[in-house]
């Protein structure tokens, strides 16, 4: 049966915490720095141990009776817990979303073009805003800009979806499309991609150092051993007969 004295030493430690000199109360429920359970014991007794063992006096469950208080280095604690912020705020994903604008009789080649931009927008996890702008007449003729939306989006089914179908707004009609892949998922293989693209370029670096210098070693065998290719003159194209 659950007491109000249990406590769990795993579980989370807030960030406010009273250490030390700063912990006034008559008695405090003591774990060890390894989690063990020390019981209750006065304060002046729990900072004594403390500042025998070169730790601090950290309370990390105000709210027990008595309050629970840890044993611990509250520096590295610090420490470790920035850090873990930090690398907490470095893997956080925002939802960015690129825009791409099209006109319903866009030609061949720039359909491509823009197609490209949006693959490698869905590429990298971000979601893309598909705007057809229409103009003069082109206003009576929607059903254009609904194919070419359907086009694009059947074109990039492979990296993305239709989050959001087209939509008439004004003389505009808008689509969103969402990535297949999480942000943190396509960073992961853009990364890759990259790695592999420089793996790729040094190999053919070093296989054409390589054979310059095969090449330059022929060259110096050749050179060593006395033959050398004679210079043609106007002579040499001259027919013999």
């Amino acid at each position: 049966m659950a007491t109000q004295y249990e406590f769990n030493p795993g579980g989370p430690i807030t960030t406010d915490l009273r250490v030390n000199e700063r912990i006034r109360v008559p008695e405090v429920r003591l774990v060890g720095p390894n989690g063990e359970q020390v019981g209750i014991v006065r304060i002046e007794d729990a900072l004594r141990l403390a500042q025998e063992a070169d730790l601090d006096l950290v309370e990390v469950a105000a709210t027990a009776r008595p309050p629970v208080c840890k044993l611990m280095d509250f520096g590295k604690y610090k420490y470790e817990t920035a850090q873990k912020a930090r690398e907490s705020r470095r893997n956080q994903t925002n939802t960015i979303i690129k825009e791409m604008k099209l006109r319903p009789k866009i030609d061949p080649h720039d359909y491509e073009t823009k197609k490209g931009h949006v693959v490698r927008f869905l590429k990298a996890g971000d979601k893309v805003k598909i705007t057809i702008m229409f103009r003069g007449r082109e206003q009576s003729r929607p059903e254009l800009g609904f194919r070419l939306l359907q086009r694009l989006a059947e074109d990039v089914s492979e990296l993305g979806f239709v989050e959001s179908s087209p939509r008439q707004d004004g003389r505009n009609m808008i689509m969103v499309l969402g990535p297949h892949k999480k942000k943190s998922e396509a960073r992961v293989d853009v990364e890759a991609e990259k790695a592999k693209r420089k793996a790729e370029r040094e190999a053919d670096e070093q296989a054409e150092r390589a054979e310059r210098a095969e090449q330059a070693q022929a060259h110096e065998a050749q050179r060593a051993a006395g033959v050398t290719k004679k210079p043609k003159g106007p002579a040499d194209n001259l027919d013999p007969e």
